[in-house]
This record gives C-alpha cells, sequence and structure tokens, in this order.
C-alpha cells in the first residue's frame, strides 16, 4: 500500500484532502501540521521525512500572507523555499513522487490571455518571489515532481475571499472590491480532487501545471456572485486598485490557462459559479 504524506493538514486544502482521503483506502494517508513538521525549521525536515518514509508527498503548506511577506522575506523564503528545497532533495533520493502547489503570483500581471505554463514568469512581490524560488528549487533536486500553480484559493476552511466577503456582507450596507484585478477563483475541494487524479492516473508526468476553475472574473464580479448566491442586500461598489493600496502589488491579470493538466490527467475544469454554489452549500452544513 503506497503512503501519501501530506503537508499543512489545517489549511485550506490540506482540510479538503483529509476530507477526500475517506474515499480513498487503498492508500496510507500521514497528514502533517506545524508541531509535526515546521517549515522555519527546513534542517528536521529530513529526519521526518526518513521516520514516515513517503511514496508520495503532497505540499500544501506556503507563507501566503502577501503583505507581511514584503517585511518578512526570511521567513518567507524558509517556508516557500527553502523548506520546499529539502522535501524536493528527499524525494530525489528516495525515488519519491513530489506534488507541490505554486501561485498564479509568479506573474507580473502584464498579460492580456490566459497564462500558460511556458510564459514568462516575473514575480513582483516577495510572496510570488520565494514561490517561484521554490519551483526553481524543486527543478534543480530534479525529483519527480508535477507543480500545480492556482490562483485566488478558497474553501469552506481557513481564512479566503469568499469567507470574508460573507462576513462583510453580514455586517455591513455597503463595501468596496477592487474591479481591476483579474483572474480565476478555485474551490479547494476541487484542487484536492485534481490532485488525486494526477495521483491515480496510469502516465503521471512530471512538469509545471495550471489549475483554477473556469472563469475570467475580476474580483468585484467575484463578490457580486457571493452577494446573489447568498441573499445579501449589501452594496457592493466596483474601485480600482488604486484606491486600496496594499503593501504589496497585486498582478492586474492572473488568468491561469488550465487545458495542459486537463488533457494530460484528464481533469474535468469545472466553472467556477457552480464550485462556489457546493461550497456555499457546504458551509450552511457547517
Amino acid at each position: 500500500m503506497k503512503k501519501i504524506l501530506i503537508t499543512g493538514e489545517n489549511g485550506q486544502l490540506g482540510s479538503e484532502m483529509k476530507n477526500l482521503s475517506d474515499q480513498y483506502k487503498n492508500y496510507e494517508w500521514i497528514f502533517a501540521n506545524r508541531s509535526t513538521l515546521d517549515f522555519l525549521q527546513p534542517d528536521t525536515i529530513a529526519d521526518f521525512l526518513n521516520s514516515i518514509n513517503p511514496d508520495i508527498i503532497v505540499n500544501t503548506v506556503a507563507y501566503t500572507a502577501v503583505d507581511k511577506a514584503e517585511h518578512e522575506k526570511d521567513e518567507a523564503m524558509l517556508v516557500n523555499c527553502v523548506s520546499v528545497k529539502e522535501i524536493a532533495k528527499w524525494a530525489k533520493r528516495n525515488d519519491c513522487r513530489f506534488i507541490h502547489i505554486s501561485t498564479d503570483y509568479v506573474f507580473d500581471g502584464t498579460h492580456e490571455i490566459p497564462l500558460k505554463e511556458t510564459d514568462e514568469t516575473h514575480p513582483i512581490n516577495v510572496y510570488g518571489e520565494t514561490k517561484y524560488l521554490g519551483e526553481q528549487a524543486i527543478i534543480e533536486a530534479g525529483c519527480s515532481s508535477v507543480i500545480i500553480r492556482t490562483s485566488w484559493v478558497y474553501s469552506v476552511y481557513g481564512q479566503n475571499f469568499v469567507k470574508t466577503m460573507l462576513r462583510l456582507m453580514a455586517e455591513k450596507q455597503a463595501i468596496q472590491v477592487v474591479d481591476d484585478q483579474i483572474g480565476g477563483p478555485t474551490y479547494a475541494k476541487d484542487l484536492a480532487e485534481v490532485i488525486m487524479a494526477v495521483i491515480q492516473h496510469r502516465n503521471w508526468k512530471p512538469g509545471i501545471y495550471h489549475f483554477s476553475n473556469k472563469g475570467n472574473i475580476s474580483w468585484y464580479e467575484f463578490a457580486t456572485v457571493i452577494k446573489v448566491m447568498s441573499g445579501f442586500k449589501c452594496r457592493i461598489d466596483p474601485v480600482p486598485s488604486s484606491s486600496y493600496p496594499t503593501i504589496a502589488k497585486r498582478p492586474h491579470f492572473s488568468l491561469l490557462n488550465s487545458s495542459k493538466i486537463s488533457e494530460t490527467f484528464g481533469v474535468e475544469i469545472k466553472d467556477w459559479k457552480y464550485s462556489l454554489q457546493k461550497m456555499l452549500a457546504n458551509i450552511n452544513k457547517k
């Protein structure tokens, strides 16, 4: 029985992977959190991996505080690059497959059509830079890896845009949401299912892949549909990014082209509204 290690068991994606694991009894599952595997201490990673000897590692851990990273680059580097490198080196030595989650923020946002895996990367903030360097560390290590870049992740777990909007719409009569950043939302449950499709596919093909739900929207459009589906009356005013300054720059366009992962692993790309509706139904059950 193959052994799968999921890092970041309490995060959005890690929690969805844990839920999904019940459907795959043909694998032995191990879930690690910060108390058992601390990415701020990369020198402890090899010993931990030796102690469990996984066949497949799925890394869902990331330093994702985009603005905070501008002042905490060392911590972001440890989590998003240095520790990732240690996992990749161990995977190479032990013939272990490695699935790593990366981000649309490796791009600068100047493109006008959905981004392909071959498009030039050029991160414009520390978070994106450290995630890009993590990708490069995996490639340089030479392990058998699948890197999945994703975007705008949300779930019933953790903190994310959808849950923030639900809270604000319940509290306020009017909110402002930027309308000039374009991308595609990703329901973490869908991403978890994609990861399992990759693991189970008869033809493992290492490389970089993109995945987000089908759609081309702004944060404002995302918020508007959340409002309609949830039945709130709160007014939403569209504003430019310049009206909502942040410490870290954000890409204005980071829509991902998911055709490669769909064609390679037979993955269905669900429409973002369909997946959002599923998430809202699930959050109401909690």
